[in-house]
């Protein structure tokens, strides 16, 4: 049987193009830019389109990712802090306050092993509870509520619930906790709904919505 004829001189490599066109089309998302292509197949085509793939959902996921220089000045520190929230050691959890706007604020927390926490939770083996990164990110959009209220002294925050929570990283000692809240809808009724968002690094460790009332303190009375 005699080989058939190239309808083109470079076939081979036109074949090889569309090759490439169609395997990469399987990450399911236009692409712009330019490729150099060598020596390519279906295999090596499949898992560079995973790892295309893999990058735009870290860009996504990390595009409202705060950037933290610990030179900078803080916006609050914890002298400030305390005169807003009630929260007094072992429980204030942060340490100062790097941005704020009237939609969005942005917090630190340090965490060392010296935490009266990590004794227990778990021995050898230090990991910061889920339910306390939600009370840190509760303390943060706190602050944020009580400003936007115009609000000094004299009032707090109650957690009313937390929806769509999700932990997807551990946080251990020696990690800094960039905590992000941004309102979600306007502040009505001293009604407070944010989604929170806390990083370390260029992990998501974890999220939620979170929503809370702002309440006048009795002080015991």
């Amino acid at each position: 049987m005699s080989a058939r004829p190239l309808k083109y001189q470079n076939e081979p490599a036109r074949h090889k193009l569309l090759d490439f066109i169609g395997d990469i089309s399987l990450i399911g998302m236009p692409i712009k830019g330019r490729f150099i292509i060598k020596r390519p197949g279906h295999k090596a085509n499949v898992e560079f389109g995973k790892f295309l793939r893999q990058q735009v959902l870290k860009q996504r996921k990390l595009k409202g990712k705060p950037s933290y220089d610990p030179n900078s000045v803080p916006i609050m520190d914890t002298r400030e802090i305390i005169k807003l929230l009630p929260h007094r050691y072992p429980f204030l959890l942060v340490d100062k306050i790097i941005e704020i706007s009237d939609t969005h604020i942005v917090g630190v927390k340090n965490l060392t092993f010296n935490e009266m926490l990590f004794q227990g939770h778990f021995p050898n083996n230090p990991i910061f509870p889920g339910v306390l990164q939600m009370e840190a990110l509760a303390q943060t959009g706190g602050i944020l509520a009580l400003k936007l209220q115009d609000i000094t002294e004299g009032w707090d925050t109650y957690f009313l619930k937390m929806d769509d929570v999700k932990f997807k990283s551990m946080a251990i000692p020696g990690d800094t906790l960039i905590m992000k809240m941004e309102l979600i809808e306007p502040i009505r009724r001293g009604i407070v709904h944010m989604k929170g968002t806390i990083f370390v690094g260029d992990r998501i460790v974890s999220e939620g919505d979170l929503t809370a009332q702002i309440v006048k303190r009795n002080n015991g009375k």
